[in-house]
């Protein structure tokens, strides 16, 4: 049903992130080795009340798939009409649920991780939604609410015989946020409970932490969020070790600059208003993580949060790189 877990595969997931995972920065994680993309997460009520901007966070290029678009909210009747329209419009090759949202407007609509604590509603809105729809349906959770109440491998159970296709699990609570270490022994858990696919997600850095998860957590794949903020290039230096067992070079200085100039110059280009100001405004935060492990990162912060255009960042880009070329050649 989902042919990226075939014959053994190990797919390289890019974790859906609001504000950060849209269609630009999908596609340049695509050409560095992501396999499986998901959408930012969007709003089922918003579908329905057909909001452009809603819809707008459906979009994707077909050179992204295996894409999915995924849908949060706590009705199964919406959540599965949604779900309609959007096969409808865009053909996706699969439908998310996003059940690990930790981010309180979201929980406090019913949505997101608040359905951990209620998982009969949690069953009935994956099951609407995998009757709604003729493409594949995948869940995303968290381990569980908090500590007291980690239930993943009851829920990986309830999700699985609802119909859905695979389980993506971050190894956090909902009490955590983003906040402590993921507990990849509750991932294992909840993989060995279930025999649906099931993908890690949470504090993969580099390639050694792939194989390390792959070869002792049973899960099917992982999914990359973070790292690929601040270094995206992760997804091709994993698949490197995966294939070699050897972590490659790291990307060279003008190489990274050259992404970084890329990235905003699409951005600008896909900006809906045109507005060069307004979206460079928008990226200083994708700038901010880019920014971090580079030489000197902490003034290249600072000058990042006033730039509203590409000549500026372009500016900043030389200076970085010149002044990185001087310190080496007086060592």
């Amino acid at each position: 049903m989902l042919p990226w877990f075939d014959n053994g595969k190990f797919p390289l997931y890019l974790a859906p992130m609001a504000g950060v995972t849209d269609r630009v920065f999908r596609g340049l994680c695509k050409e560095l080795g992501a396999d499986v993309m998901v959408t930012e997460f969007v709003s089922a009520e918003g579908i329905l009340h057909r909001d452009d901007r809603t819809r707008h966070y459906t979009e994707f290029s077909d050179a992204q798939r295996p894409v999915g678009v995924q849908l949060f909210g706590g009705n199964p009747e919406n959540l599965a009409e949604a779900a309609r329209k959007v096969v409808d419009w865009k053909r996706p090759d699969f439908i998310d649920i996003n059940f690990g949202c930790p981010v309180n407007k979201v929980v406090s609509k019913n949505g997101g991780s608040s359905l951990l604590r209620d998982c009969p509603l949690l069953a009935k809105v994956a099951a609407a939604i995998v009757k709604a729809v003729d493409v594949p349906v995948t869940a995303k959770i968290r381990i569980g609410w908090d500590q007291q109440s980690i239930n993943a491998p009851s829920v990986v159970r309830l999700l699985e015989e609802a119909g859905v296709a695979a389980i993506a699990i971050h190894g956090r609570t909902k009490s955590q946020g983003y906040s402590g270490l993921a507990d990849w022994e509750r991932i294992a858990e909840a993989a060995a409970a279930t025999r649906l696919p099931v993908v890690g997600n949470g504090d993969i850095t580099c390639g050694a932490d792939v194989e390390h998860r792959r070869r002792t957590t049973g899960v099917r794949g992982v999914m990359i969020g973070r790292a690929a903020m601040q270094y995206p290039w992760v997804f091709r230096e994993a698949a490197a070790y995966l294939a070699t067992g050897k972590q490659p070079d790291p990307v060279p200085l003008d190489q990274r600059w050259d992404f970084i100039l890329r990235h905003a110059r699409l951005a600008v280009a896909a900006d809906p208003r045109g507005s060069e100001p307004h979206q460079m405004m928008a990226m200083r935060s994708r700038l901010m993580h880019y920014t971090k492990g580079l030489p000197g990162g902490k003034s290249l912060r600072q000058r990042i949060t006033s730039v509203s255009s590409i000549a500026a960042l372009e500016d900043i880009a030389a200076e970085h790189l010149n002044s990185a070329a001087e310190v080496q050649q007086a060592s």
